[in-house]
């Protein structure tokens, strides 16, 4: 919304407040002529005039503010406020009627009402008595917020009795898209209905209830105006008059890319019941998209969500009130042997050509440990083993790592704690340390602990935005920026009134030789034969991922957790990314490489498609200027199917 435009939302509702108001005029040889600016007023120059005018009276209210609005990094609206009518009915001053004339004149304007709205519109007498008693003065709404098609039969109607009332109201121009995030806002409270008080609101104003809405609502909320209402000693009206008009909130601009947000929530709608998908900028932090699904549309909650309505959302069994892309926690499965494999080299406990069998299953304590497939692999180097995802030779290189250095890597690269995001209740995730064991289970940390560790099972909880960031920190040769969600909060015209800044909160030196070795296997798990995650790879673009699969909860209720993390291009990063499919109850079918790196792989293939696209457009564009014929050429690259291998894990 442009600068001029939410002026006119500010200005449109109090104008019309107003409408048919006089202006108050200082009468000849009244107060304000009486003052001589050049002299001290005279002893006799003024009268008081309250002994003559004791019935007198003006009403001083409060006009809510609209609330700032929510954008995207563009400025593409998320959250805005828009003008809603009411209808009331308007009771005629001075206030004389006896209980019955005010039912007998409340009856025709409320069939009048139905019969303009098409709503079955009613009101009791208590109400109607109640109202007019205490706040007769005031109009008394009895249909809130009137369509279009309702407005224009009103205007085409004129009814004398009837008044449309402006007022501001919370809107959600993209519906659920960004839903969790975003939140909702609601009412402060009911309509008054006791006697006029002075400062009261003119309607409730809106607050915060959940994200972005909640954590901002003191710098969306804006400063309230002042309306004043005069009556003359016989009790009728004399004037009304916008005294301080209201304040508008300060803007919130975000870091998402609402065509990306878009997009990646379509693709879960289209592939899940139950998901999370999220894409972070691994050169400074910023989530460009942040979706679960199911989502919220933030619509549902304005005015206010019945409470029908809002029990069938607890008790939905998908859970639309829960944003899983940061406030759930799941195993991660093989994705999990990243920070693994990197522990064990940078800790130099294994090299990066060193090999270890891959065997079917091997014995553990007193318990058998298998790998994924039902043959070995033989001997395997790191980027191998990544690769074709070798539960196996994770367990050998897991137990002979140890907890405490695993521990330590998984937390210098941001799992087991929050990544700061301003939402509330972001889950902390968990990294199991031998204290967490004795604490928990009473023993410190066994092999066969270990073995699970190792490929992110056991007590392993991490959340999709934490796979995201950790993703961007490997994808970026080891800058591990603050995830920014909010860039800055504006005022109305344009200045800064607090920005967040990329910062870097660490830098975690990776040997060159490692880095290069994780990300050679996580290349091959998208390219090579023996990958996993054939369905996430790109025409022209390499892609570097990792697939996992995990199970989680009690046998009789057991779940999957099926991801698929990395980032892309492989050797300079635009996007890092995690997608987790969530499975039904005692699915042991779902695989990260058969249902999440598909979700990566759409998304990622229209982006880079819609950047081909534009820069083709670009080199046109260059192309129409006047260039020596070598500037001009433009060689068109071959295209590359993208892989169609059987993906496991």
């Amino acid at each position: 919304m442009t600068r001029r435009s939410h002026l006119l939302l500010l200005l449109t509702p109090l104008a019309l407040a107003v409408a048919g108001a006089q202006e108050p005029r200082p009468a000849a040889g009244g107060p304000l002529a009486s003052i001589d600016t050049k002299a001290p007023p005279k002893a006799n120059g003024f009268t008081p005039t309250w002994d003559t005018q004791k019935g007198a009276r003006t009403y001083v209210l409060n006009i809510p503010a609209p609330r700032g609005q929510i954008v995207d990094r563009n400025g593409q609206p998320l959250a805005q406020t828009r003008v809603s009518y009411n209808m009331a009915i308007n009771f005629p001053t001075p206030l004389t009627f006896t209980d019955a004339q005010v039912l007998q004149y409340a009856e025709p304007q409320i069939l009048l009402a139905r019969s303009i709205t098409g709503r079955p519109i009613s009101v009791t007498q208590d109400l109607l008595l109640k109202h007019y008693k205490n706040r007769g003065v005031l109009p008394l709404v009895i249909a809130q917020d009137l369509k279009q098609d309702e407005i224009e039969r009103f205007n085409t109607r004129k009814p004398a009795t009837l008044v449309l009332l402006p007022t501001y109201q919370r809107y959600y121009p993209n519906g659920g898209v960004a839903g969790h995030i975003i939140g909702y806002a609601g009412r402060t409270g009911r309509m008054p209905d006791g006697p006029i008080q002075n400062n009261e609101v003119l309607w409730p104003g809106a607050e915060g209830r959940e994200g972005l809405e909640q954590t901002f609502d003191d710098q969306l909320q804006g400063k309230e105006g002042q309306y004043n209402i005069t009556f003359d000693p016989t009790g009728r009206k004399a004037s009304e008059q916008v005294v301080i008009p209201p304040q508008p909130g300060y803007n919130v601009v975000t870091t998402l890319d609402l065509d990306l947000q878009r997009l990646c929530e379509q693709t879960l709608e289209k592939g899940v019941k139950r998901g999370a998908l999220v894409i972070v900028d691994p050169n400074n932090g910023d989530i460009l998209a942040m979706a679960s699904w199911p989502t919220i549309d933030p619509n549902w909650f304005i005015p206010n969500i019945s409470a029908d309505a809002f029990k069938a959302l607890q008790d939905d069994p998908q859970i639309p009130l829960l944003p899983r892309a940061y406030r759930s926690s799941y195993p991660p499965g093989s994705t999990f042997k990243i920070p693994v494999g990197i522990a064990a080299m940078q800790e130099h406990v294994i090299e990066t050509d060193s090999e270890f069998s891959c065997p079917a299953s091997m014995e553990i304590g007193h318990m058998t440990f298998r790998n994924w497939k039902k043959t070995g692999a033989g001997s395997l180097n790191f980027a191998d083993a990544l690769t074709q995802s070798c539960d196996t030779w994770f367990y050998q290189v897991g137990i002979k790592t140890g907890s405490r250095k695993m521990a330590d890597w998984a937390l210098k690269m941001g799992f087991g704690a929050r990544t700061g995001i301003p939402l509330a209740a972001e889950n902390d995730g968990r990294i199991p340390t031998d204290e967490f064991m004795k604490k928990v289970h009473g023993r410190k940390m066994l092999d066969g602990d270990l073995a699970n560790f190792s490929i992110g099972q056991g007590d392993v909880l991490v959340t999709p935005l934490q796979l995201a960031q950790a993703m961007a920190v490997v994808g970026n040769g080891g800058t591990f920026y603050q995830t920014r969600l909010v860039r800055q909060v504006q005022s109305i015209d344009g200045k800064i009134v607090t920005a967040y800044g990329v910062r870097a909160r660490s830098q975690i030196d990776f040997e060159p030789k490692i880095l290069k070795e994780v990300k050679r296997g996580m290349v091959q798990v998208v390219s090579d034969a023996n990958g996993t995650a054939g369905k996430a790879s790109v025409p022209n673009v390499k892609v570097a991922g990792k697939t996992g699969t995990a199970q989680w909860g009690p046998k009789n209720k057991e779940r999957t957790a099926a991801w698929f993390s990395g980032f892309a291009p492989a050797d300079k990063p635009k996007y890092a990314f995690a997608a987790l499919f969530e499975s039904d109850v005692s699915n042991a079918e779902v695989h990260g490489g058969t249902v999440a790196a598909p979700l990566i792989g759409k998304v990622l293939r229209e982006v880079f498609q819609e950047e081909a696209k534009d820069k083709k457009a670009a080199k046109k564009k260059k192309a129409d200027k006047p260039e020596p014929p070598e500037e001009m050429e433009v060689r068109k690259a071959e295209p590359v199917e993208p892989k169609q291998e059987t993906p496991r894990d």
